[in-house]
Protein backbone atom coordinates (compact mmCIF):
# COMPACT_ATOMS: atom_id res chain seq x y z
CA UNK A 1 0.00 0.00 0.00
CA UNK A 2 2.73 2.64 0.83
CA UNK A 3 4.57 2.07 -2.10
CA UNK A 4 1.62 2.19 -4.27
CA UNK A 5 1.13 5.53 -3.10
CA UNK A 6 4.76 6.24 -3.35
CA UNK A 7 4.42 5.36 -7.11
CA UNK A 8 1.21 7.84 -7.38
CA UNK A 9 2.93 10.92 -5.29
CA UNK A 10 6.23 10.65 -7.74
CA UNK A 11 5.08 11.45 -10.58
CA UNK A 12 4.25 14.50 -9.69
CA UNK A 13 7.18 15.59 -7.32
CA UNK A 14 9.70 17.84 -7.62
CA UNK A 15 13.03 16.27 -8.80
CA UNK A 16 14.78 17.23 -5.32
CA UNK A 17 12.20 15.51 -3.42
CA UNK A 18 12.01 12.48 -5.85
CA UNK A 19 15.41 12.41 -5.11
CA UNK A 20 15.13 12.40 -1.20
CA UNK A 21 11.85 10.14 -1.60
CA UNK A 22 14.33 7.29 -3.76
CA UNK A 23 17.07 7.94 -0.98
CA UNK A 24 14.54 6.95 1.77
CA UNK A 25 13.22 4.12 -0.51
CA UNK A 26 16.08 2.64 -0.81
CA UNK A 27 17.68 2.89 2.31
CA UNK A 28 14.38 1.16 3.29
CA UNK A 29 14.58 -1.71 1.11
CA UNK A 30 17.77 -2.29 2.44
CA UNK A 31 17.18 -2.38 6.23
CA UNK A 32 13.58 -2.20 6.63
CA UNK A 33 11.27 -5.23 7.67
CA UNK A 34 9.16 -5.30 4.55
CA UNK A 35 6.75 -8.33 3.42
CA UNK A 36 7.75 -9.92 0.47
CA UNK A 37 5.11 -8.49 -1.49
CA UNK A 38 6.04 -4.52 -0.15
CA UNK A 39 9.32 -5.73 -1.42
CA UNK A 40 8.83 -6.84 -4.33
CA UNK A 41 6.57 -3.59 -5.53
CA UNK A 42 9.64 -1.33 -3.95
CA UNK A 43 12.22 -3.17 -6.04
CA UNK A 44 9.81 -2.81 -9.16
CA UNK A 45 9.47 1.27 -8.10
CA UNK A 46 13.34 1.87 -8.15
CA UNK A 47 13.64 0.16 -11.52
CA UNK A 48 11.16 2.77 -12.69
CA UNK A 49 12.85 5.06 -11.11
CA UNK A 50 16.19 4.39 -13.29
CA UNK A 51 14.07 6.40 -16.40
CA UNK A 52 13.84 9.75 -14.01
CA UNK A 53 14.64 12.49 -16.30
CA UNK A 54 16.71 13.46 -12.92
CA UNK A 55 20.22 12.43 -12.29
CA UNK A 56 19.60 13.27 -8.81
CA UNK A 57 17.19 10.98 -8.34
CA UNK A 58 19.58 7.64 -9.92
CA UNK A 59 22.30 10.26 -7.88
CA UNK A 60 20.16 9.15 -4.65
CA UNK A 61 20.02 5.16 -5.65
CA UNK A 62 24.05 5.14 -6.10
CA UNK A 63 25.00 6.56 -3.09
CA UNK A 64 22.90 4.02 -1.11
CA UNK A 65 22.96 1.23 -3.23
CA UNK A 66 27.29 1.61 -3.76
CA UNK A 67 28.71 -0.40 -0.90
CA UNK A 68 26.03 -3.09 -0.27
CA UNK A 69 26.09 -6.41 -0.72
CA UNK A 70 22.40 -7.15 -0.63
CA UNK A 71 21.68 -4.29 -2.96
CA UNK A 72 19.36 -5.46 -6.43
CA UNK A 73 21.47 -6.56 -8.83
CA UNK A 74 19.70 -5.15 -12.12
CA UNK A 75 19.21 -1.57 -10.28
CA UNK A 76 23.60 -1.91 -9.80
CA UNK A 77 24.11 -2.92 -13.32
CA UNK A 78 21.87 -0.43 -14.85
CA UNK A 79 23.95 1.92 -12.48
CA UNK A 80 27.13 1.42 -12.94
CA UNK A 81 26.38 2.29 -17.18
CA UNK A 82 25.01 5.40 -16.20
CA UNK A 83 26.14 9.20 -16.31
CA UNK A 84 30.05 9.51 -14.57
CA UNK A 85 28.40 11.38 -11.54
CA UNK A 86 26.04 8.58 -11.19
CA UNK A 87 28.35 5.59 -11.77
CA UNK A 88 31.10 6.67 -9.91
CA UNK A 89 30.84 5.33 -6.49
CA UNK A 90 28.82 2.03 -7.69
CA UNK A 91 32.46 1.11 -10.24
CA UNK A 92 34.27 2.26 -6.94
CA UNK A 93 32.80 0.07 -4.54
CA UNK A 94 30.12 -2.00 -5.26
CA UNK A 95 30.80 -5.98 -4.54
CA UNK A 96 28.25 -6.90 -6.83
CA UNK A 97 30.20 -5.78 -10.42
CA UNK A 98 32.21 -9.14 -11.35
CA UNK A 99 35.36 -9.07 -13.25
CA UNK A 100 33.78 -9.38 -16.57
CA UNK A 101 31.34 -5.91 -16.01
CA UNK A 102 34.48 -4.46 -14.64
CA UNK A 103 36.78 -5.45 -17.50
CA UNK A 104 33.87 -3.82 -20.04
CA UNK A 105 33.55 -0.78 -18.59
CA UNK A 106 37.28 0.20 -18.65
CA UNK A 107 37.07 -0.50 -22.07
CA UNK A 108 34.26 1.55 -22.82
CA UNK A 109 33.86 3.87 -20.04
CA UNK A 110 35.14 7.22 -19.82
CA UNK A 111 38.46 8.52 -17.75
CA UNK A 112 36.83 9.01 -14.41
CA UNK A 113 35.38 5.82 -14.22
CA UNK A 114 38.39 4.08 -15.80
CA UNK A 115 39.78 5.69 -12.99
CA UNK A 116 37.22 4.83 -10.16
CA UNK A 117 37.32 1.15 -10.71
CA UNK A 118 41.35 1.52 -10.49
CA UNK A 119 40.61 2.88 -6.53
CA UNK A 120 38.54 -0.62 -5.99
CA UNK A 121 39.49 -2.91 -2.89
CA UNK A 122 41.45 -6.27 -3.62
CA UNK A 123 40.93 -5.13 -7.71
CA UNK A 124 41.97 -8.62 -9.42
CA UNK A 125 44.87 -8.98 -11.83
CA UNK A 126 42.27 -9.38 -14.67
CA UNK A 127 41.13 -5.58 -14.08
CA UNK A 128 44.54 -4.08 -13.60
CA UNK A 129 45.74 -6.06 -16.44
CA UNK A 130 42.62 -4.20 -18.90
CA UNK A 131 43.38 -0.77 -16.98
CA UNK A 132 47.35 -1.43 -18.13
CA UNK A 133 46.23 -2.19 -21.45
CA UNK A 134 43.59 0.56 -22.32
CA UNK A 135 43.72 2.70 -19.50
CA UNK A 136 44.33 6.28 -19.32
CA UNK A 137 47.27 7.61 -17.32
CA UNK A 138 44.87 8.91 -14.38
CA UNK A 139 43.71 5.48 -14.17
CA UNK A 140 47.04 4.15 -14.71
CA UNK A 141 48.37 6.23 -11.58
CA UNK A 142 45.27 5.07 -9.47
CA UNK A 143 46.50 1.76 -9.57
CA UNK A 144 49.96 1.94 -8.90
CA UNK A 145 48.87 3.80 -5.88
CA UNK A 146 46.22 1.07 -4.61
CA UNK A 147 47.77 -1.24 -2.19
CA UNK A 148 45.35 -3.35 -2.41
CA UNK A 149 45.24 -4.04 -5.96
CA UNK A 150 46.58 -7.25 -8.43
CA UNK A 151 48.89 -6.98 -10.83
CA UNK A 152 50.88 -8.92 -13.18
CA UNK A 153 54.62 -8.52 -14.24
CA UNK A 154 53.22 -8.06 -18.13
CA UNK A 155 50.97 -5.21 -16.52
CA UNK A 156 53.67 -3.04 -14.82
CA UNK A 157 55.81 -3.89 -18.34
CA UNK A 158 52.45 -2.15 -20.23
CA UNK A 159 52.12 0.42 -18.05
CA UNK A 160 55.95 1.52 -18.62
CA UNK A 161 55.73 1.41 -22.29
CA UNK A 162 52.37 3.37 -22.53
CA UNK A 163 52.78 6.21 -19.89
CA UNK A 164 56.50 5.62 -18.77
CA UNK A 165 57.42 9.15 -20.34
CA UNK A 166 55.45 10.62 -17.79
CA UNK A 167 57.08 11.86 -14.56
CA UNK A 168 54.47 11.32 -12.06
CA UNK A 169 53.91 7.64 -13.55
CA UNK A 170 57.89 6.67 -13.15
CA UNK A 171 57.64 8.54 -9.38
CA UNK A 172 54.93 6.59 -7.95
CA UNK A 173 56.31 3.33 -9.49
CA UNK A 174 60.09 3.83 -8.57
CA UNK A 175 59.23 4.50 -4.66
CA UNK A 176 57.74 0.83 -4.75
CA UNK A 177 59.17 -1.69 -2.78
CA UNK A 178 57.99 -5.24 -4.69
CA UNK A 179 58.48 -3.68 -8.55
CA UNK A 180 60.42 -6.15 -10.67
CA UNK A 181 63.56 -5.52 -11.37
CA UNK A 182 63.06 -5.52 -14.91
CA UNK A 183 59.96 -3.12 -14.70
CA UNK A 184 62.59 -0.71 -12.97
CA UNK A 185 64.96 -0.82 -15.58
CA UNK A 186 62.50 -0.17 -18.21
CA UNK A 187 61.60 3.23 -16.03
CA UNK A 188 65.10 3.90 -16.58
CA UNK A 189 65.42 3.77 -19.97
CA UNK A 190 62.13 5.81 -20.44
CA UNK A 191 63.44 8.66 -18.59
CA UNK A 192 66.68 8.68 -20.08
CA UNK A 193 65.34 8.70 -23.33
CA UNK A 194 62.93 11.51 -22.24
CA UNK A 195 65.65 13.73 -21.07
CA UNK A 196 68.18 13.02 -24.31
CA UNK A 197 65.13 14.50 -26.17
CA UNK A 198 64.79 17.51 -24.53
CA UNK A 199 68.17 18.01 -24.08
CA UNK A 200 68.62 17.66 -27.90
CA UNK A 201 65.36 19.71 -28.29
CA UNK A 202 66.75 22.41 -26.56
CA UNK A 203 69.95 22.34 -28.50
CA UNK A 204 71.65 22.21 -25.48
CA UNK A 205 73.35 19.08 -26.68
CA UNK A 206 74.11 17.15 -29.81
CA UNK A 207 71.98 14.30 -30.66
CA UNK A 208 75.08 11.99 -30.63
CA UNK A 209 76.48 13.25 -27.36
CA UNK A 210 72.96 13.06 -25.55
CA UNK A 211 72.24 9.91 -26.26
CA UNK A 212 75.98 8.55 -25.06
CA UNK A 213 75.21 10.06 -21.97
CA UNK A 214 71.69 8.42 -21.77
CA UNK A 215 73.55 5.44 -22.50
CA UNK A 216 75.94 5.25 -19.83
CA UNK A 217 73.13 6.74 -16.86
CA UNK A 218 71.27 3.92 -18.58
CA UNK A 219 74.56 1.36 -17.47
CA UNK A 220 75.22 2.90 -14.09
CA UNK A 221 71.51 2.39 -13.22
CA UNK A 222 71.44 -1.19 -14.36
CA UNK A 223 74.56 -2.14 -12.27
CA UNK A 224 72.63 -0.38 -9.06
CA UNK A 225 69.37 -2.08 -10.06
CA UNK A 226 71.16 -5.29 -10.25
CA UNK A 227 72.63 -5.17 -6.81
CA UNK A 228 69.67 -5.29 -5.03
CA UNK A 229 68.62 -8.07 -7.18
CA UNK A 230 68.93 -11.95 -6.69
CA UNK A 231 67.62 -15.38 -8.01
CA UNK A 232 64.47 -14.95 -10.05
CA UNK A 233 64.55 -11.15 -9.90
CA UNK A 234 68.51 -11.12 -11.52
CA UNK A 235 67.12 -13.31 -14.10
CA UNK A 236 64.37 -11.33 -15.22
CA UNK A 237 66.69 -8.37 -15.34
CA UNK A 238 68.88 -9.57 -17.64
CA UNK A 239 66.39 -11.05 -19.83
CA UNK A 240 64.86 -8.05 -20.09
CA UNK A 241 68.43 -6.53 -21.26
CA UNK A 242 69.17 -8.83 -23.48
CA UNK A 243 65.64 -8.61 -25.04
CA UNK A 244 66.01 -4.64 -25.24
CA UNK A 245 69.47 -4.94 -26.62
CA UNK A 246 71.52 -3.32 -23.69
CA UNK A 247 73.70 -6.45 -22.39
CA UNK A 248 76.40 -5.69 -24.17
CA UNK A 249 79.99 -6.49 -23.41
CA UNK A 250 80.68 -3.07 -22.18
CA UNK A 251 77.61 -3.92 -19.21
CA UNK A 252 78.96 -6.79 -18.45
CA UNK A 253 82.99 -5.67 -18.16
CA UNK A 254 81.14 -2.37 -16.10
CA UNK A 255 79.12 -5.25 -14.04
CA UNK A 256 82.74 -7.06 -13.16
CA UNK A 257 84.33 -3.73 -12.60
CA UNK A 258 81.90 -2.70 -9.90
CA UNK A 259 82.64 -5.94 -8.16
CA UNK A 260 78.94 -7.29 -9.45
CA UNK A 261 79.86 -11.02 -9.67
CA UNK A 262 76.03 -11.76 -9.53
CA UNK A 263 74.89 -9.96 -12.75
CA UNK A 264 78.32 -11.00 -14.24
CA UNK A 265 77.65 -14.47 -13.91
CA UNK A 266 73.91 -13.72 -14.57
CA UNK A 267 75.07 -12.31 -17.72
CA UNK A 268 77.14 -15.19 -19.22
CA UNK A 269 74.43 -17.57 -18.69
CA UNK A 270 71.87 -15.68 -20.62
CA UNK A 271 74.36 -15.45 -23.35
CA UNK A 272 76.18 -18.75 -23.77
CA UNK A 273 72.56 -20.48 -22.66
CA UNK A 274 74.51 -22.20 -19.94
CA UNK A 275 73.66 -22.71 -16.15
CA UNK A 276 74.96 -20.56 -13.62
CA UNK A 277 76.64 -23.05 -11.71
CA UNK A 278 78.71 -24.24 -14.62
CA UNK A 279 79.37 -20.55 -15.27
CA UNK A 280 80.79 -20.50 -11.59
CA UNK A 281 83.26 -23.41 -12.35
CA UNK A 282 84.12 -21.65 -15.61
CA UNK A 283 85.86 -18.49 -13.89
CA UNK A 284 86.68 -19.92 -10.34
CA UNK A 285 88.70 -21.79 -13.11
CA UNK A 286 90.99 -19.52 -13.69
CA UNK A 287 92.40 -20.16 -16.78
CA UNK A 288 92.46 -18.00 -20.18
CA UNK A 289 91.40 -20.70 -22.02
CA UNK A 290 88.24 -21.77 -20.20
CA UNK A 291 87.54 -17.79 -20.25
CA UNK A 292 88.09 -17.42 -23.34
CA UNK A 293 85.93 -20.33 -24.47
CA UNK A 294 83.15 -18.64 -22.17
CA UNK A 295 83.01 -15.13 -23.80
CA UNK A 296 83.23 -17.03 -27.37
CA UNK A 297 79.77 -19.17 -26.56
CA UNK A 298 78.24 -15.62 -25.07
CA UNK A 299 79.09 -13.55 -28.45
CA UNK A 300 81.53 -11.15 -26.80
CA UNK A 301 83.88 -9.37 -29.27
CA UNK A 302 87.18 -10.93 -29.45
CA UNK A 303 88.68 -7.51 -29.17
CA UNK A 304 87.23 -7.48 -25.50
CA UNK A 305 88.42 -10.65 -24.37
CA UNK A 306 91.63 -9.50 -22.86
CA UNK A 307 89.60 -6.94 -20.30
CA UNK A 308 87.71 -9.48 -19.40
CA UNK A 309 91.03 -11.33 -18.29
CA UNK A 310 92.49 -8.30 -16.59
CA UNK A 311 89.15 -7.53 -14.52
CA UNK A 312 88.55 -10.74 -13.46
CA UNK A 313 92.45 -11.59 -12.57
CA UNK A 314 91.70 -7.86 -10.60
CA UNK A 315 88.83 -9.34 -9.23
CA UNK A 316 90.15 -12.64 -8.05
CA UNK A 317 93.30 -11.12 -6.41
CA UNK A 318 90.81 -7.67 -4.55
CA UNK A 319 88.10 -10.15 -3.42
CA UNK A 320 84.01 -9.11 -4.73
CA UNK A 321 81.86 -6.59 -2.79
CA UNK A 322 80.10 -8.01 0.24
CA UNK A 323 77.66 -4.98 0.20
CA UNK A 324 75.38 -3.49 -2.16
CA UNK A 325 76.70 0.21 -1.82
CA UNK A 326 80.22 -1.50 -2.64
CA UNK A 327 78.63 -3.00 -6.10
CA UNK A 328 77.21 0.24 -7.70
CA UNK A 329 80.35 2.42 -8.13
CA UNK A 330 83.24 1.03 -10.82
CA UNK A 331 86.51 0.35 -8.86
CA UNK A 332 88.93 3.00 -9.43
CA UNK A 333 92.03 0.48 -9.41
CA UNK A 334 90.68 -2.52 -10.96
CA UNK A 335 89.65 0.22 -13.60
CA UNK A 336 93.44 1.35 -13.69
CA UNK A 337 94.63 -2.16 -13.58
CA UNK A 338 92.60 -3.10 -16.85
CA UNK A 339 93.65 -0.23 -18.62
CA UNK A 340 97.03 -0.12 -17.88
CA UNK A 341 96.96 -3.74 -19.07
CA UNK A 342 95.13 -3.22 -22.16
CA UNK A 343 96.62 -0.18 -23.38
CA UNK A 344 100.19 -2.42 -24.27
CA UNK A 345 97.57 -4.84 -25.31
CA UNK A 346 98.09 -4.51 -29.46
CA UNK A 347 95.31 -6.17 -30.17
CA UNK A 348 93.11 -4.17 -27.67
CA UNK A 349 90.32 -2.01 -30.52
CA UNK A 350 90.14 2.08 -29.89
CA UNK A 351 86.87 1.36 -28.65
CA UNK A 352 87.79 -0.62 -26.02
CA UNK A 353 90.51 1.49 -24.86
CA UNK A 354 88.07 4.74 -25.55
CA UNK A 355 85.64 2.56 -23.53
CA UNK A 356 88.09 2.09 -20.21
CA UNK A 357 89.06 5.86 -20.12
CA UNK A 358 85.89 6.81 -19.80
CA UNK A 359 85.52 4.04 -16.94
CA UNK A 360 88.48 5.52 -15.17
CA UNK A 361 87.27 9.10 -15.00
CA UNK A 362 84.04 8.15 -13.80
CA UNK A 363 85.77 5.84 -11.13
CA UNK A 364 88.04 8.90 -10.45
CA UNK A 365 85.29 11.50 -9.67
CA UNK A 366 83.32 8.95 -7.85
CA UNK A 367 86.03 8.12 -5.89
CA UNK A 368 86.83 12.16 -5.06
CA UNK A 369 83.12 12.56 -4.24
CA UNK A 370 82.81 9.80 -2.17
CA UNK A 371 86.05 10.98 0.05
CA UNK A 372 84.89 14.55 -0.05
CA UNK A 373 81.57 13.58 1.48
CA UNK A 374 83.30 11.20 4.00
CA UNK A 375 85.56 14.42 5.17
CA UNK A 376 82.19 16.53 5.49
CA UNK A 377 80.83 13.98 7.60
CA UNK A 378 83.83 13.70 9.70
CA UNK A 379 84.02 17.71 10.40
CA UNK A 380 80.25 17.32 11.66
CA UNK A 381 80.96 14.97 13.67
CA UNK A 382 84.45 16.72 15.36
CA UNK A 383 82.10 18.89 17.99
CA UNK A 384 79.95 16.36 18.66
CA UNK A 385 82.76 14.45 19.86
CA UNK A 386 84.67 17.35 21.52
CA UNK A 387 81.48 18.24 23.37
CA UNK A 388 81.23 14.29 24.71
CA UNK A 389 85.04 14.54 25.43
CA UNK A 390 84.61 17.64 27.72
CA UNK A 391 81.62 16.09 29.50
Amino acid sequence: MIVRQFINWIRTAPAGERAEATRALARAWLISDLSEDDRIAAEGALLMLLDDPSPLVRQAMAEVFARSAEAPAAIVQALAVDQPAIALPVLEHSPLLIDADLVDIVATGDNEMQCAIARRINLPASVGAAIAEVGCAAAALELIENANAELAPFSWDRIVERHGHLAAIREAMLVLEGLPAATRMALVAKLSETLAQFVVARNWLPADRADRIASEARERSTVHIAARSRGEEMRGLVAHLRATCQLTAGLILRALLSGNIELFRAALAELSDLPEARIAALLHDRGAASLDALLIRAGLPESTFAAFRAALEASHEAGYVDSIDGAVRLRRRMVERVLTHCETDRQAAEPLLILLRRFATESAREEARVFCEELVAEEALAPLEHDLIAA
